[in-house]
Parts: structure tokens; sequence; C-alpha cells
């Protein structure tokens, strides 16, 4: 491993501590792991088990569950480091995939990620380290932790094709406080090539990808399982009120949707609302999906707000950012006017607020 890699990695202190690692079993986790012990730190290994095995039969890279959990604990086995695995399914359930289907039963398109984040990884596992005794927690997101004269700032990651700052938002300062990214400031290749010096057998296992929970893609199957009746017809409705066709279930449907709508029109239709009230999808033409205001709720803050700020905003991980005015409505409610129309704000997305790469917060968009 070259001393200029070497320099990329950061959170790394010099004095020993005691660090826990949340290990998923794929390459970023395991890199981290094997860098702070290469360090002289005593690192111990945590895997949460999330979800039952049979929902991945057959699946690939998903995460925390079969396959990435033996991955887990081989990776720990040969870093030389203890490895645990915590049952976590009860509150993964209840915390993620309960809040998922409801979700999309509300007319929204969820972010299961996030919520993961912050109601079980950051949560629980934050828990578990103080417990345990550790210093702090590691995880291998592609973000940065920065210490600006004492206050603790979250950044993108340096290879923004990989930056997880999006799915992050949620985190509080005080978990901020205690987390470390080691591999933030490093490239994905740069992260498998210390991964193979260190001999780890992961080093080119693929990423994962799509939702950990849902086989096959198949999320409308895996809500019907969770709440019956999900798939219940209803009408697709032009928006000036008339009646175009039927759906099969509004959870297959989103804003901004055009392919799959089952309705023949001589210019395209899109999905510009829907109504969980009446079970309806209402369709119209893609210049009804522009819009310049949105309101965020639930707005986690990693800055001291003012009633107004000037920012850039993300409203999808992997759009651009977006010039915006923030004006807070109450602490954790936030109306957002963008510099130029957004085509499909989505409810159940996140507005994540930036100042050029520092992360200041963010929350879910909501139906106005």
């Amino acid at each position: 491993m070259s001393a200029e890699l070497l320099k990329l990695v950061s959170n790394i202190s010099s004095a020993p501590k005691k660090v826990v690692v949340a290990m998923s079993g794929g390459v970023d986790s395991s890199t981290v792991a094997a860098i702070l012990k290469h360090y002289g730190h005593e690192v111990i290994g945590v895997t949460l088990q999330l979800y039952d095995y049979g929902l991945t039969v057959g699946k690939k890279g998903a995460c925390c569950a079969g396959q990435d959990i033996y991955d887990a604990s081989q990776a720990a086995e040969k870093i030389g480091i203890p490895h645990y695995v915590l049952n976590y399914e009860s509150i993964f359930k209840e915390s993620v995939i309960d809040d998922f289907a409801d979700s999309y039963l509300r007319g929204e398109t969820p972010i299961p990620c996030v919520r993961c984040n912050q109601k079980v990884k950051f949560k629980d596992l934050f828990k578990v380290a103080k417990d345990l005794g550790a210093d702090c927690l590691a995880t291998g997101h592609y973000v940065r932790r920065i210490d600006n004269n004492g206050s603790i700032e979250l950044h993108q990651g340096a290879e923004m094709s990989k930056d997880q700052s999006y799915f992050l938002f949620a985190t509080t300062k005080e978990q901020l406080d205690f987390l470390r990214f080691p591999i933030g400031s490093l490239n994905k290749e740069q992260t498998r090539e210390i991964a193979k010096h260190f001999g780890l057998n992961v080093a080119n296992k693929p990423d994962s990808q799509d939702i950990c929970f849902v086989p096959n893609g198949s999320y409308s199957a895996v809500i019907e399982k969770y709440r019956p009746g999900a798939l219940d017809p209803g009408n697709i409705i032009f928006k000036d009120g008339t009646p175009l066709g039927r759906h099969s279930g509004i959870i297959n449907f989103t804003i901004g949707q055009r392919r799959g709508i089952g309705i023949s029109s001589a210019e395209p239709l899109y999905v510009t609302k829907i109504n969980p009230e009446t079970n309806e999808v209402i369709v119209g033409y893609k210049e009804d999906l522009e819009s310049l205001t949105l309101t965020i709720k639930e707005v986690n803050w990693l800055i001291n707000p003012t009633e107004t700020l000037e920012c850039q905003v993300k409203l999808r991980s992997a759009h651009k950012p977006i010039d915006a005015e923030i004006c807070v409505i109450e602490n954790d409610m936030v109306k957002v006017t963008l510099a130029q129309s957004y085509s499909g704000i989505t409810p159940g997305q996140a507005c994540v607020m930036y100042d050029g790469s520092r992360v200041l917060g963010g929350g879910w968009i909501i139906r106005c």
C-alpha cells in the first residue's frame, strides 16, 4: 500500500482507540476495519442482521443478510478482530420495512436506506458502540467528517460518483461527533487496492444494488405481503378530472413516471399526483410537473439555522444541486424556493441542503 494512498485516509487518530466498525460484508466497511487495525487501534466488527435470509434468495447485491454476514465474518477473521452479529430483524421491520410500505400507501416514494441509517444503524449501533466502551463508531460511507476548529462538519465524499451524503442527512450532531468515515477521501478503486493489500476476499465484490430487502426488484410484492390490499385497483384521472382508465394499485406509480401508465395519448402523459384518499392516479403533461417550491418536514439540522438561508439543495441523490432559498416555518419544517424550476418534485424523497460540499441538513418532501 503506497504512502500516497495512506495519506488520503481520514479521521484516523494517531493515539490507539477502541473502535467499533459497522461491517456490512462489503469491501468498504471491511477495508475500514483493516485500515484501523493496521494503525494499531482495538477494532471490533459488528454486523446487524436486518431481515430474513429467505427474502434475498436469488438476489444479488443485497446486504445485511445471508452471504454478506458470512463475508463480514471472513473479513474479520482475516484482519484478526472480534466480530459480532446482532439480530435486529424486528426493529428493522418496524422502523424501515413498515415505513416503506406505509409511505407508498400514502402516495409517496420512500428512501428506505435513509430510514435504515436514521432509525437502525446509527441509532442502535451508536448505543452498541457506547455499551462496548468504544471511543468512536466507524463506517465505510463515502462522506467526510471535518473538524473545523472544534466544529464537526459533514461533507460530501471526495469522489462525487460515490458520494453518500444525501443518504446521511438525518445524522444528528451527537452522532456525527462519535462517527468516523476513514475512506471518505478515497475513490472506489483506491479502496479496492487497499483491500487487496490486506488480502481481503471481498476486494472485488460488487457493490450492493437497489433496496436490500426487495428480492428481484419487486417492491410491490413486498408491500402487498405486509399490506394486503395495497394493489387494489382505482381510477387514472386526467388533470381536468376526466377518467382515462384503471390502475392496479397506486403503489405501482411515482411522480414523474411516464412508462407503464397504460393509457394511450397523442402527447406523452406523466404521473403528476397520487391521491391515496381516493385511490386515484392523476396524469398530465410534462410541463405540469414543473415547480419552484416545496415543503419539507422532520428537518434535521447540522448547523444552527437562521430564519432564511441561501444554499444549494439536492432533491434526488444523483441530481445536481440547485440554488435555493430556505425559509424556516418551524424548527422541523421548511419551505424551499428554487432558483430554477424542477420537474417531478416527489413526496417521500429527501431534500438535502448544502453549502458547497458541506451538508447543512435535510428533510422529507411532503404532499401539498
